[in-house]
């Protein structure tokens, strides 16, 4: 038997860095738009300042957590992904992910995006499925649509 992980292309990590470019200027157009809705003003050192609200801080929150986890455990994308023309497959099935497998990429972007997803581009770049930590834990490839 042909495993998922032989027969699609993995190597989109030029894709992959797209995407992630795409998907932040989305998730960084909701961040703005909350600042104005829940923003606070601060005086800095002479300089006003407008800030997110604890309170929009934890919605915005919700809402990248949301983003990624529906998108990708539903339909195997995220605006970013849709572009790039790659998507999310749960590696033994080669279906969309599902909900959990999602959360799972989602909450392991804590690591793979430190130092702006420079730890999660090493691990791709040096795995032989092109696959960060959150693909490792929630069993899953990111590969060509």
């Amino acid at each position: 038997m042909t495993s998922v992980a032989s027969t699609r292309n993995v190597r989109v990590t030029g894709r992959r860095i797209g995407a992630t470019v795409i998907d932040g200027l989305v998730l960084g157009a909701v961040s703005g738009l909350l600042t104005r809705l829940f923003g606070t003003e601060t005086d800095s050192s002479g300089f006003a300042l407008t800030t997110l609200s604890p309170g929009g801080s934890l919605l915005l929150l919700v809402i990248v957590l949301l983003y990624y986890t529906l998108l990708e455990g539903f339909l195997g994308r995220t605006v970013g992904k849709m572009v790039t023309g790659i998507r999310v497959i749960d590696e033994a099935t080669g279906d969309r992910p599902g909900l959990v497998s999602a959360l799972v990429r989602t909450l392991l972007r804590i690591v793979d995006g430190l130092f702006a997803y420079l730890v999660g581009l090493i691990i791709v770049v040096n795995s032989d499925r092109r696959r960060r930590l959150g693909d490792m834990a929630a069993k899953t490839l990111v590969v060509k649509a």
